[in-house]
């Protein structure tokens, strides 16, 4: 007998048990019912597995509840051998997630993995990677070097070294290796990946922004040992961590990290040249990697047109057109500075850009996120900028800026003192801080985002925490953590004393340099980090969306040391950039976790990529300000201003001097948005006890950490960015998913994959060859903005929203707006 489901509308995807022996059927065709007294150790075994995903799994958003049901309704009997079954088509022959049978293999083929060609090919991608992203995050318009052009480059240069170098036994000092082990394989390719997606990932070090800002605007060096220690303590710190709890987020089947998903389908692609069997891809025969070429030749041949030739069809805004001087519908219509409300592009950078490729993200995820946007920044922004609330009428409403009472931006250098500090009589005598409409939102949402993740993940996962706490290794293991198990796992105290070592030169960095950052606060800080990494790293880790501490850590340094700046950075970055950290190395932990690439090659490859690319870094960043004329000016001739660090300076400002209890504590301007922690922490109660109550109710995949916290690029990305993020994503994941399901398990990743390369190397050829030369001017024509910057000109872009003019009402010279007094 088959035990299995199918879901409801139709959508197959059954979970069957093994075929029971044909004893278990007498001479007339009748079952036998099975005896739980001769029940093998096998079948023991995986009822304690089952029991082991039943009490890991009731909340779990990727799985469809007929899944969850069915295992309950299974134990329920007491069956052995249907639960023994059950259990091995669950876990022990594959992944319970379709996304995962349908990216990666569930075998191990015996290759190695640590070789001399791709520690080499590794440690050249992570230096080139690391400087050139560093250089040029100095410039605006910046640009960066990306995980999938890595993975695509380093795959012929793997196959020629396989070819040329020699095929020769050496011995040194007892140690055998060689120069070509064989054939270029899948696992040193995921070396190489891990190593350069230390710079690629996390980007460029966060803490080089810190630097910049103390040197420019603060004018403090304290050269280059405050320099390397900062760096590699803030980047390197969040390893420790990530280690210490891989066994909440790494080793558990439900932690399925769908972008590292689309990097694993693009490995597998890149290795195996076959063509693809149409009974099981609704018909088509096309090889995932002939597929990925065509989609990647048409994605670099299409940007040419929103990059270069029509940057019109990017902020396709059709409607401001027709109307360039209407206020309301540059607000209501406009897709750079309004609300954005017709979700129509033809620019694959404008997702990946901010929020990344929709297609790996699973479809509830899309959902809950679109569903955040909507009633937050849409219904309620709509709602805030036409009733006046917050002197909106002043104000645009998507903007990165603070601004003054005057609509101007805001002038931080006139409320410091000498010694940086706030001076409360200019800062009275000359203005409150006013903030845009999303901008004054998304601090709303983001108060409510992390209470909802604490609440959310007691309510939904403690029991679940606890147990994989308990059980470690030994939790309901699939396929995959079974066969990682034949390798000698890392030992948690390499994790340990790394984490040990790193935090105590964070206290030497910040205790023995003029930081004005306390002992107490730096603690302050790690706990933060800690006690949110695994609540978020299991958001991001079942929906591709991660959290961030940012407002939470500025929040708190602006209560708990009120007037230092420098201060202020530090904490964020410690208590910030260190967890999302631990989410990056994670993320490739669960790559090698997937390519069964063995542990200790993983913290090898990763602690030394991440050290070295600080060091590289750390000599970039003092090259360019010791040689780069005019470095970090308004006017640099080749456009190296630093914004980054410009961004930095003035959060500084308004947190670390400004202070939070200037805008948000009782009697505030924006003392409301406070409502939003409660807001926040009473939504998933509610929908814990409905869900329990109603099931198979679409309240179960309300899911309010990512409702509140989807939406954290908002801004500098617009409602109408997620809108369109969202409509895609729908699309692939909704519609085609459902219809199409063996095309969507074959393709989708590989689209998304062959997209992100070609818009990525297609964005490196137009920037070095045309931006960065400054000789060449795109095509002059409408649907371009004039090269000479004429606002005269009829085009695309010469309208209110383009400009950030959609403002309704504006002041005299002379005159201002908002309160009396502050």
């Amino acid at each position: 007998m088959v035990f299995g489901f199918r879901r409801r509308g139709g959508d197959t995807d059954v979970i069957e048990a093994a075929e029971p022996q044909a004893s278990r059927v007498d001479s007339k065709g009748n079952e036998i019912e099975p005896d739980v007294t001769r029940a093998t150790g096998s079948e023991l075994e995986g009822v304690e597995q089952l029991k082991k995903f039943k009490k890991t799994h009731q909340w779990d958003y990727n799985l469809d509840y007929d899944q969850i049901e069915t295992v309950n309704k299974v134990l329920e009997t007491g069956d052995i051998e249907k639960t023994a079954n059950l259990e091995q088509s669950l876990l022990e022959e594959n992944s319970p997630y379709f996304e995962v049978r349908a990216s990666v293999r569930n075998y191990d083929i015996d290759v190695p993995a640590s070789t001399i060609r791709a520690w080499v090919i590794g440690m050249v991608a992570t230096t080139i990677v690391s400087g050139v992203n560093l250089l040029f995050s100095l410039r605006n318009p910046s640009i960066n070097i990306y995980v999938y052009v890595v993975q695509l480059l380093a795959y012929p240069i793997g196959v020629f070294c396989a070819r040329v170098l020699p095929d020769r036994q050496f011995n040194t000092f007892g140690l055998r290796w060689n120069l070509n082990p064989g054939p270029f394989n899948i696992k040193e390719h995921a070396i190489i990946v891990m190593m350069s997606n230390v710079s690629i990932q996390g980007g460029v070090a966060y803490a080089t922004d810190v630097l910049l800002a103390q040197e420019i605007f603060y004018k403090q060096k304290f050269g280059w040992g405050f320099q390397l220690l900062l760096v590699i303590t803030t980047q390197c710190l969040g390893f420790g961590m990530a280690g210490i709890v891989r066994r909440f987020l790494i080793w558990p089947a439900a932690m399925i990290w769908p972008q590292t998903l689309a990097n694993c389908t693009l490995m597998y692609t890149l290795h195996d040249h076959k063509p693809s069997d149409p009974s099981e891809t609704n018909g088509w025969r096309i090889g995932r990697y002939r597929y990925f070429l065509y989609v990647m030749a048409g994605s670099f041949i299409w940007y040419w047109f929103p990059g270069w030739i029509a940057q019109g069809l990017s902020y396709f805004e059709w409607i401001c057109w027709i109307a360039p001087q209407n206020l309301i519908v540059n607000q209501i219509f406009g897709n750079a500075t309004g609300f954005g409300i017709i979700p129509i592009t033809f620019d694959w950078t404008l997702m990946t850009a901010f929020i990344g490729s929709p297609l790996p993200y699973p479809f509830w995820a899309i959902v809950n996120t679109t569903i955040g946007v909507v009633v937050f920044f849409l219904i309620i922004g709509l709602g805030v900028k036409y009733t006046g609330t917050w002197y909106s009428d002043y104000l645009p409403i998507s903007s990165t800026h603070s601004f003054d009472n005057t609509g101007q931006t805001y002038n931080v250098s006139r409320i410091l003192t000498p010694d940086l500090k706030l001076d409360v009589a200019e800062y009275k005598k000359y203005s409150p801080l006013f903030l845009g409409t999303f901008f004054t939102l998304c601090y709303g949402v983001s108060f409510g985002s992390l209470s909802a993740i604490i609440v959310h993940t007691a309510l939904f996962h403690g029991k679940e925490i606890v147990e994989r706490a308990r059980l470690a290794r030994n939790q309901d293991a699939d396929i995959h953590l079974k066969l990682m198990r034949k390798y000698t796992d890392t030992p948690d105290w390499w994790y340990y004393s790394l984490f040990i070592v790193l935090f105590a030169l964070s206290l030497f960095t910040v205790l023995f340099y003029d930081t004005h950052l306390t002992w107490w606060a730096m603690l302050v800080a790690m706990a933060l980090a800690i006690i949110f990494l695994v609540p978020i790293g299991m958001v991001q880790a079942a929906s591709n969306t991660q959290l961030g501490l940012n407002v939470l850590t500025e929040f708190m340094i602006g209560y708990m040391l009120p007037g230092r700046p420098i201060a202020m950075m530090l904490f964020k970055t410690y208590g910030y950039i260190t967890m999302a950290q631990a989410l990056y190395f994670l993320s490739d932990m669960k790559l090698g976790h997937y390519l069964k690439v063995p542990p200790r090659v993983t913290f090898m490859c990763q602690v030394t990529a991440c050290m070295w690319s600080c060091i590289v870094q750390v000599a970039v960043y003092n090259w360019a300000m010791g040689n780069i004329e005019g470095i970090c000016t308004p006017d640099q001739k080749n456009g190296y201003t630093c914004p980054g660090a410009s961004v930095f300076y003035t959060a500084s400002v308004v947190w670390g001097v400004v202070g939070p209890a200037r805008i948000f504590g009782a009697g505030a301007m924006y003392s409301k948005l406070q409502w939003y922690w409660l807001i926040g922490a009473a939504c998933p109660v509610i929908t814990y006890y409905l869900a329990k109550k109603w099931p198979r109710s679409p309240i179960r995949y309300l899911h309010w950490p990512v409702i509140f916290g989807g939406n954290g690029l908002i801004p500098p990305a617009t409602v109408y960015i997620y809108l369109c993020w969202g409509v895609i994503g729908m699309f692939f994941n909704g519609f085609i998913r459902r219809r199409f399901r063996g095309w969507w398990g074959k393709y989708n990743y590989i689209t998304s994959a062959g997209l992100d390369t070609g818009l990525y190397i297609s964005t490196l050829v137009i920037f070095f060859a045309l931006v960065l030369p400054q000789k060449v001017n795109p095509p002059q024509w409408f649907m371009n903005p004039p090269a000479d910057g004429n606002t005269e000109v009829k085009n695309a872009f010469n309208n209110l929203d383009w400009w950030g003019s959609a403002i309704q009402s504006t002041v005299a010279p002379g005159q201002t707006f908002g309160p009396s007094t502050w």
